[in-house]
């Protein structure tokens, strides 16, 4: 490795510890190498252009936004809890089960972890006060169910992965419907533990009209996900054809079905949606960038030949990134490592022959864990701020979760078949 990219990998590290924009940093960083080794630096724009503006896939990106922007601003939150209510609500600590099953809901709507949080978070907080529950056990299942957000499809962590490591878009989707499910049931079976151990009460159990009605207003939203799926599964769509269908519905339903999305607020959505669109695709840009100049410095190679030198097969290799990625999962963002280790790390699991979509399931649930882990886990700070509870607290309920989300990740991991055994069904 040359002493250019030495400057500018310490720069990166800088830029981190600041807490620079990640976008901002990697186009710091390449802009400073390119200037040492005396090239033009104009040719990041011409990467970022070239990369940006020939990518179809990436349309899905913004589109996914608009519909989750969509879905958090309307009242369809609301109808997704009360649905989930009336199927596990009755369980003995309902609340806690309702809130895993709302956010398997919502994650078939948005891919967002941080939307999953926010949007639905606020309501089931505030009802697991009202019934009793520890305020750190409401923040800390929220903010671990939320993890099922990026997992489950529509995932905008899968989209980036895909357009990174060129692997399919509807195949990684129907391989991350499986971990969805399995983080589900095991955080739903960890909930029933805790809440026979901490006497946590039983929901409502519904009847007659009430129970219709609540059935029946969910309906529009429900459709969502399986408009949204069963386009990219059948063939019918892409994925990014899918994102827009997905968006103009989460629209439609919202203006003429639940009439709860006013014009001041859809032009609030419009504006919020392009603000992240232009976050993300600066990132984007920063990691294509990013990527010419690892490339150029013939890094993969020289990880690879390194990591072969100390690893023996793809099991060890597949440990070693599950440790590394949960160890920097606890100290930095997830998009962060997706950007700057997706081009290093999927050459070299190529190269043990492990297959893409396998390993980007593998590589996205370890990021996602992070965001439920302390120092600078994303999700916590969230569900702190909404709940008031002490850090301290939620870490503490939060950390059992982490541990049973851990052992999917080892199950995921170690056994392909649990997850690929879905795309197998259609073809792949």
């Amino acid at each position: 490795m040359s002493s250019s990219m030495t400057i500018a990998l310490l720069l990166l590290v800088i830029c981190f510890i600041v807490r620079m924009p990640i976008g901002i940093g990697l186009l710091v960083t390449s802009f400073t190498y390119l200037l040492l080794t005396g090239t033009d630096p104009s040719i990041i724009a011409e990467i970022f252009c070239s990369k940006m503006f020939n990518n179809f896939i990436l349309l899905a990106v913004p589109l996914f936004i608009l519909a989750a922007n969509i879905m958090n601003s309307s009242k369809v939150t609301e109808k997704i809890f009360n649905f989930a209510q009336v199927l596990v609500g009755r369980w003995k600590g309902g609340l806690g089960h309702v809130n895993v099953v709302a956010s398997l809901i919502f994650s078939g709507m948005t891919g967002s972890a941080v939307a999953d949080a926010s949007g639905l978070g606020i309501m089931e907080i505030e009802e697991m006060k009202k019934q009793g529950y520890d305020d750190s056990f409401s923040a800390a299942i929220t903010a671990s169910s939320a993890v099922i957000g990026p997992i489950f499809p529509p995932s905008i962590p899968l989209v980036i992965y895909g357009v990174i490591a060129g692997a399919s878009i509807g195949n990684l989707f129907m391989a991350g419907m499986v971990p969805g499910f399995m983080l589900a049931a095991a955080l739903c079976a960890y909930v029933a533990y805790i809440a026979n151990k901490r006497g946590y009460p039983r929901g409502t159990r519904f009847h007659g009209k009430e129970l219709f009605a609540m059935i029946f207003s969910a309906i529009p939203a429900l459709l969502t996900p399986v408009i949204l799926l069963m386009g990219i599964y059948t063939g019918a769509t892409t994925a990014t054809e899918a994102g827009a269908i997905a968006a103009f519905y989460a629209l439609l339903i919202s203006v003429f079905g639940y009439r709860t999305l006013s014009r001041e607020e859809f032009v609030k959505i419009i504006k919020n949606t392009v603000r992240s669109t232009g976050q993300v695709g600066i990132m984007l840009g920063a990691a294509y960038a990013f990527s010419y100049i690892i490339s150029v410095e013939n890094l993969p190679k020289l990880a690879g030949a390194f990591i072969e030198s100390t690893v023996t097969s793809k099991i060890s290799f597949l440990i070693l990134c599950n440790i590394v990625l949960l160890i920097l999962g606890c100290l930095v963002d997830s998009a962060v490592l997706q950007l700057v280790l997706l081009p290093i790390l999927c050459p070299i699991a190529a190269s043990y022959g492990i297959d893409m979509v396998h390993f980007g399931i593998v590589f996205t649930l370890n990021t996602m864990i992070g965001l439920c882990t302390p120092p600078f886990g994303m999700l916590l700070f969230i569900v702190t701020g909404i709940s008031k509870a002490p850090m301290a607290k939620v870490i503490k309920d939060t950390m059992p979760m982490v541990g049973v989300m851990v052992l999917v990740l080892i199950i995921v991991t170690f056994i392909p078949e649990s997850i690929m055994w879905v795309p197998h069904l259609f073809g792949y």
